[in-house]
């Protein structure tokens, strides 16, 4: 499964706005850093100030980190880890429920008590073990080993841990699109980490236009490298990549931070790169994880069964090229 660093900017794409830096004066502009990354919102704001909003969504930000994040030792989410607690909130019991349709789709591939198995492989704060103990993890990993009952978490081993790293950007970016809207916008964009979720139109009345980066093995570059444009009117959009997060073992073998639950291992295949855009960035996030998780065949396979399924992937071909496959459903969002 793909696990995001909750304070990385991990995410495939940048948000491109069509015209120059300065917005008119009908456009709000505020840009800042939320859940350890960069955050850009651009939208016809018309009940607060740029710096209400700003002050808004760094409440936002304060409230998700301490709901949803596992480097923070005193988040919600880190104590139910360590069986301090057993009550969830409204974002832990919406983002369970929302793995659970995912992971319905996934044949086990889409799973959120991956946690132990991302830490034993270094990708949750911890450093990497040099031979884990794959087996003796997966004993305490598994969807159906944990549930919500009256509003507290059960856990049929005390040892299963959550893991949001796969949803809880996107998820974010959808509470702060909702926030915009509370204060009046009807026309906007919310970036965070490169997850966005849009409205309407950009200030010079076209759709919003989302770059995809070329996922070449460290690009950190931020979108001066782009595959593909995209353009949205509503819904949100996630890319899920193996590119930017991965380390090479003792013996030169690349380990990605996606990891198959069923395995317990680190997944690689000839996709590369995966840009979902769905009705919610939350649904964007965990879809681009499980196709990614699932791997190239298996993916192309499972989006032949999802005819609205809006997919762009790019996958590895031969002598170091490219290629890509766009879903029936994706293909009018395609620039050219």
């Amino acid at each position: 499964m793909l696990h995001r660093g909750f304070f990385a900017c991990l995410a495939a794409l940048a948000a491109l706005l069509s015209a120059g830096c300065s917005a008119p004066a009908d456009y709000t502009v505020v840009e800042g850093t939320m859940l350890g990354t960069t955050m850009r919102v651009v939208a016809d704001v018309k009940d607060a100030t740029p710096q209400e909003l700003y002050a808004a969504a760094m409440e936002l930000d304060r409230e998700a980190k301490a709901s949803m994040s596992i480097f923070d030792p005193t988040s919600l989410l880190s104590r139910l880890n360590r069986n301090e607690t057993d009550s969830v909130d409204r974002h832990i019991a919406f983002n369970l429920r929302l793995a659970d349709s995912i992971g319905a789709l996934s044949d086990g591939r889409y799973d959120v008590t991956v946690k132990p198995l991302v830490e034993a492989w270094g990708f949750a704060g911890r450093e990497a073990q040099a031979h884990p103990n794959v087996d003796s993890i997966l004993v305490f990993v598994g969807r159906d080993k944990v549930r919500i009952e009256q509003g507290r978490l059960v856990k049929s081993d005390p040892r299963v841990e959550l893991d949001f790293n796969s949803v809880a950007k996107g998820y974010t970016v959808d509470l702060l699109a909702a926030l915009v809207e509370r204060f009046g916008a009807e026309n906007y964009i919310v970036d965070i980490g490169g997850e966005v979720r849009c409205r309407g139109v950009n200030r010079s009345g076209d759709p919003w236009r989302i770059g995809v980066e070329t996922p070449f093995d460290g690009n950190m570059t931020d979108g001066e490298y782009l595959q593909k444009r995209i353009r949205m009117s509503g819904g949100g959009l996630a890319t899920s990549g193996n590119y930017r997060r991965f380390y090479l073992d003792a013996e030169g073998n690349k380990v990605a931070h996606t990891i198959d639950p069923r395995t317990g291992r680190s997944i690689l295949s000839r996709l590369l790169s995966v840009t979902v855009v769905a009705p919610t960035c939350a649904e964007a996030d965990a879809l681009g994880t499980m196709f990614l998780a699932m791997g190239a065949d298996d993916a192309l396979e499972a989006v032949g069964r999802m005819p609205d399924v809006k997919v762009y992937f790019i996958l590895a071909g031969k002598d170091g090229a490219y290629e890509e496959y766009v879903s029936p459903a994706m293909s009018a969002l395609i620039m050219e």
